[in-house]
C-alpha cells in the first residue's frame, strides 16, 4: 500500500453490522492504522466523538437510531468536529444519495463491496484534500 497515509491518526469506525466493522478495521490495520475505535450507530458515534479525540470517521450510511447522513450532519454542525474528515462506506450507490452526502460535507465515498486498495485510495484522497 501507499506510504502517504498518516496511519498515526485515530479512526472511528461506525457500522451497525459487527462483521462490517471488523472488515473495515482489518483493512485499516492492513494499511497500518492501529488506533481504531468502533461505534454501532451514529448516536453512539457522537458519544465517542464527545469523549475522545478522533482524527477520521469511517461510517456506514444505513444504521438504526441515527444513520450515517445524520451523523455527518451532526459532525459538521458542531464546532469541535466540523473539520473532521468523514469517509462514508455504503451499499448506497444511487446518485441522489451521493449528492446528499456531498451536500452534507462528506469527504469521500466508498461503495460496498470494496477492496483494501480502494479504501486506501479513498483515504489518501481525503488526507490530501484536508492537507493532513
Amino acid at each position: 500500500m501507499s506510504g502517504s497515509l498518516d496511519v498515526k491518526k485515530k479512526v472511528l469506525v461506525v457500522d451497525d453490522f459487527s462483521t462490517m466493522r471488523k472488515i473495515v478495521r482489518n483493512v485499516l490495520k492492513q494499511l497500518g492504522f492501529e488506533d481504531i475505535v468502533e461505534a454501532d450507530n451514529g448516536a453512539n458515534a457522537l458519544a465517542v466523538l464527545r469523549n475522545e479525540k478522533i482524527d477520521l470517521v469511517v461510517t456506514d450510511w444505513n444504521m438504526p437510531q441515527m444513520d450515517g447522513l445524520e451523523l455527518l450532519e451532526n459532525i459538521r454542525a458542531n464546532d469541535m468536529t466540523k473539520n473532521l474528515p468523514v469517509l462514508m462506506v455504503t451499499a448506497e450507490g444511487m446518485k441522489e444519495s451521493v449528492i446528499a452526502a456531498v451536500k452534507a460535507g462528506v469527504d469521500n465515498y466508498v461503495v460496498k463491496p470494496f477492496t483494501a486498495e480502494t479504501l486506501s485510495e479513498k483515504l489518501e484522497q481525503v488526507f490530501k484534500k484536508r492537507g493532513i
